[in-house]
């Protein structure tokens, strides 16, 4: 993700805003986007300052916390599939997919494998 514009650029594009130049000359002057001069004013407009917003940030995974901790309990006590367990979590509220239940059930190492069947090698 890129870093957002400094704070004096911001100033003086919009400085120049205020002074009367166009949009589109401002940028091309300042070697950015029309749309963020616009946007800019508009954020100063609304909120009354400059500031950009949080840039980035971390997500906590709908599987953690209570929600984790039942599924947890609910894979160690019986026989499972990856759908199974996602439609118990849709029934109590938690909207999730396979991939995600498959990284928490392999995380805990309790992945499955099929094992192959008793045959031997084909005769030659």
């Amino acid at each position: 993700m890129t870093r957002p514009y400094s704070q004096d650029l911001r100033k003086r594009a919009l400085a120049r805003y205020e002074a009367g130049e166009t949009i589109r000359s401002i940028a091309a002057a300042l070697d950015i986007s029309p749309s963020c001069v616009s946007k800019w004013h508009k954020l100063r407009r609304d909120t009354g300052s400059l500031a950009p917003g949080r840039v980035g940030g971390h997500k906590m995974p709908v599987l953690s916390g209570a929600r984790g901790a039942w599924l947890e309990q609910r894979v160690r006590a019986a026989p499972f599939t990856l759908r199974g367990l996602v439609a118990e979590l849709a029934e109590r509220g938690v909207k999730t997919d396979r991939r995600a239940v498959w990284v928490f059930v392999h995380a805990l190492d309790l992945s499955f494998k099929k094992k192959r069947s008793g045959r031997g090698a084909l005769p030659a």
